[in-house]
């Protein structure tokens, strides 16, 4: 097996020694011997020593209540650390001989690619600067860090950092391990587990942290990059004004079940966004400010500052009192409310124009080398964020806008919206939509449900237009969702036209999406009402858990194509907006991989997703790391749209569907239709104890009821701390099982090597499979399961081998991820500190429930930090 690189193994240990005298310095040796002979026997007992698993037992069961809390802290916060090792590994400083990293240089290698196949310059350089990507940031409850202790694992990685220098000194040496050994006391002293839960306010500001922690220095350094590739490539550069990536957010305007989520909420939300985007442009003008302190300038440029011995800082202070006024103003401070609306900057061009201004006289008066530098990269800012940060998007289910037309067609004596059949509801809403006089008398009193969904929209009326993304329909299914949503935003005062987005989650939806938006689209007007692209929203959450990934992958993948073939024929340029959450379970995976495994076509220089909970942190928190993840989205979705994979065979689409109709078989057998199932899942899993743990400002379910009505997350959430990972396996067993009963085990192989929606499926099904563990699974239904449900656990084990074997068979390997060993190691080193915190969860779960109030319990505090722990370990919750 191979080795762990010797930089990152030596980081790893230098980090565990340093927590280890922490916790030495508060518990005592004979606590932290305790500490190591869990750690030994565990990775004893992996290695399948009697003696270790007896050790490693026998040190668990005498563990007293008091020590059961710092011993859960302790691995979980070696496994924290163990992240940050890993993740600053993969940023760290290339010494002479290593070799760059896959992301630093896959841009480039795709532009010669391109060439190398005849294509021109000038079409490269139009075809990068078209590109439009678009990140969208949202706040589900998956980020199990606390803000405060995400700050302390960024300066941890800062100081492995400096440590990554051949140059230093002993003493030197000596103080980067002593701020180190600092700020590990400090995490070891600050609470894992929030008191309460955050508020969607809250959650804005972690997201509007992360763009200024890392985003807002990490874009322009990948434009600048991606420049300089392209003027090596074909001599040309990346127009001034382009955003090829801008981000958007859902925090503060998914309002799908989050009841916290309010109108107020929302214009609060878009208020600090212009605050945090005042503040953060007024820094890089006072940088700029104090930098261009030259003289020469153009006569464009001296015509607005008059004669000044420093036209730059005189344009420039002007600037700065704007947005000194702006942020007061977004801030609400006293007498800020009073600025003239001359003072306040409202259009991005107004910010937009000096700095320009600036750049084009300095390349006017020979010095360029000054424009391209911290100039540059303020523009490139102006032109992804702009005064308003983050596009919001608002999401709402389709439900409560056909309740609230209810309630006011029922006022207006016309009947009840809600029982109308689909032809009904279009009428009314066409007529209405087309005529003049408002819908509402001024004096309409609205109930408290259909009067916040009327307050969102006129919040979505009076707010710019550039603030503000896509409307996005939670569940939808016809045409008669999408109108229902443009008339209750014209009741509100809408005078501008707004994306209005169906979100097509279940199976039985994805495979209607075609249908639906062909019949929307020919409907008379809506055309005319519908400006730029025509958006849709792909869920892959929700329809996984509702037929299995097997099923969902494959109708996520055909609605696609359905979608594209629908807008071709009516004439409209489609954009695919992709609900991916971290998890294989939920549709994530690698992005570059997953991007080009979409069907050719679905991508056309247009790639809208979001990104989510923990992934957030892990792809973007730090600016090196969100570098690279950046770069790898800009080449993939540029090489999507010019060179996009193939169309599967006949032949493959054919076993496809096979493969789709007997997983979603296989799964609903077991989800829906096994009446011990729900039961066996409350017991086996802390599927309840998850919805103590204040992770997001949303609940946990939409309503009270089974699997259908938990959110997608805390189904995911849950199978993953128990080892089993059931939501992304079930149901490929039996798939791939009948085909090579079948005969088409070549089918299969070929399918893996031609067809890169299947290899990216597969390769995702095994590292889910490499993840799981059959003997910690059995363990908890061991202590946690009654009886008479033990045999269905029994029974999911098997499928879960079954599943080993059978993908095992697919991929010629005696073992998952052989092609991978680094990351088996990093799987075999891992599993040392997961093991017994998977084992002391199992106890604590035991404890909690036979205690009359378990949220009171001072065992609380201690499961929540295993549940945290191990999520951190695994890399992912839901």
């Amino acid at each position: 097996m191979a080795k762990i690189d010797a930089r990152l193994r030596e980081n790893v240990h230098l980090l565990g020694e340093l927590l280890g005298r922490t916790i030495r310095e508060q518990h005592g040796d004979v606590f932290f011997e305790k500490i190591e002979r869990i750690r030994k026997g565990a990775k004893a007992a992996r290695r399948g020593s009697s003696d270790g698993a007896q050790l490693l037992g026998d040190t668990l069961d005498g563990l007293s209540d008091d020590e059961l809390l710092p011993m859960t802290r302790a691995f979980s916060q070696f496994l924290n650390l163990a992240n940050i090792a890993e993740q600053y590994h993969r940023v760290r400083r290339r010494h002479a001989g290593d070799a760059p990293p896959f992301e630093d240089g896959v841009f480039s290698e795709l532009l010669e690619r391109l060439k190398s196949e005849g294509r021109d310059a000038e079409f490269i350089a139009r075809q990068v600067g078209r590109l439009d990507i678009e990140l969208v940031l949202t706040a589900h409850p998956t980020e199990v860090s606390r803000r405060t202790l995400i700050q302390k694992y960024d300066a941890i990685a800062g100081q492995l950092a400096a440590r990554d220098h051949l140059d230093l000194s002993a003493a030197e040496l000596v103080q980067i391990e002593q701020r180190l050994q600092r700020l590990i006391a400090e995490a070891w002293h600050t609470e894992e587990i929030r008191r309460s839960r955050p508020t969607p306010l809250e959650e804005a500001k972690w997201g509007f942290a992360v763009i200024e922690n890392s985003l807002w220095q990490a874009l322009p350094r990948v434009l600048r990059r991606a420049d300089q590739a392209l003027q090596r490539s074909t001599g040309l550069h990346l127009p001034l004004d382009v955003a090829p990536i801008r981000f958007a957010s859902w925090m503060g305007g998914d309002r799908d079940g989050n009841p916290n989520v309010t109108a107020s909420v929302t214009h609060e939300v878009l208020r600090l966004a212009r605050w945090v985007a005042a503040d953060l442009f007024l820094h890089d003008v006072e940088g700029l400010i104090t930098t261009l302190s030259m003289q020469a300038a153009s006569p464009e440029l001296l015509r607005q500052t008059g004669d000044t011995a420093e036209p730059y800082r005189a344009l420039l202070r002007t600037l700065r009192e704007r947005l000194q006024i702006t942020r007061e103003w977004a801030g609400g401070a006293p007498g800020a409310q009073q600025a003239t609306p001359a003072q306040v900057l409202h259009d991005n061009r107004e910010l937009w124009q000096p700095l320009e201004l600036c750049y084009r006289s300095l390349h006017a008066c020979g010095m360029g080398v000054i424009a391209d530098g911290a100039l540059l990269d303020t523009l490139r800012r102006v032109a992804a964020f702009g005064l308003f940060l983050v596009r919001l998007d608002i999401r709402q289910d389709a439900a409560r806008h056909a309740a609230a037309l209810g309630e006011i067609t029922d006022y207006l004596g016309l009947g009840d919206y809600q029982t109308w059949d689909e032809q009904q509801r279009l009428d009314f809403l066409q007529a209405e939509l087309n005529n003049r006089r408002p819908l509402l008398p001024p004096h309409y009193q609205a109930s408290e449900d259909t009067a916040e969904v009327l307050a969102t929209c006129r919040v979505v009326a009076a707010a710019p237009a550039a603030s503000l993304g896509s409307y996005v329909i939670s569940m939808a299914r016809s045409a008669s969702d999408v109108l229902a949503v443009q008339l209750l935003l014209k009741e509100a005062g809408l005078q501008r036209p707004m994306r209005v987005v169906p979100l097509f989650e279940t199976l039985a939806d994805l495979n209607d999406a075609g249908p639906t938006m062909g019949r929307l689209l020919a409907l008379p007007g809506y055309r005319q009402r519908l400006h730029g692209p025509q958006e849709v929203m792909i869920g892959y959450s929700d329809s996984a858990k509702d037929a299995g990934t097997t099923a969902a992958a494959w109708a996520q993948y055909r609605a696609q194509e359905n979608l594209v073939d629908v807008c071709r024929e009516h004439g409209v340029e489609l954009l695919l907006f992709h609900g991916r959450g971290g998890t294989v379970g939920r549709g994530g995976g690698p992005a570059h991989a997953a991007i080009l495994s979409q069907p050719p076509g679905s991508v056309a220089g247009r790639f809208r997703t979001t990104e989510q909970g923990e992934m957030i942190r892990f792809k973007f928190g730090l600016p090196d790391i969100a570098e690279q993840n950046l770069n790898l989205y800009l080449a993939a979705v540029l090489e999507a749209t010019l060179l996009p994979p193939p169309m599967p065979e006949p032949g493959w689409r054919d076993l496809m569907e096979h493969l789709a109709e007997e997983g979603v078989a296989a799964y609903r057998g077991v989800v829906r239709d096994h009446p011990q199932f729900v039961e066996y899942f409350r017991q086996a899993t802390p599927e309840q104890e998850l919805g103590r743990l204040p992770l997001g400002s949303r609940p946990a379910k939409r309503r009270e009821g089974g699997v259908e009505s938990l959110r997608a997350i805390p189904w995911i959430f849950a199978w993953t701390q128990t080892r089993l990972m059931l939501p992304a396996w079930l149901g490929w067993e039996q798939a791939l099982q009948k085909a090579l009963d079948r005969g088409e085990g070549e089918q299969l192989a070929a399918m893996r090597a031609g067809w890169p929606f299947f290899t990216t499926r597969i390769d995702m099904l095994e590292m889910v499979l490499a993840k799981t563990d059959d003997e910690i699974a059995r363990r908890y239904d061991e202590r946690l399961v009654s009886a008479p449900l033990q045999r269905l656990g029994t029974d999911l084990r098997d499928r879960l081998s079954h599943a080993i074997r059978t993908v095992q068979a697919l991929t010629g390997q005696s073992e998952l991820l052989m092609h991978s060993p680094e990351t088996l190691e990093a799987f075999s080193l891992r599993n040392t500190y997961l093991d017994p915190l998977h084992l002391m969860q199992i106890e604590l779960l035991a404890r909690s429930r036979h205690q009359p109030n378990p949220a009171q319990s001072p065992l609380e505090q201690a499961l929540l930090v295993s549940v945290a722990g191990i999520a951190a370990g695994l890399r992912n919750t839901g």
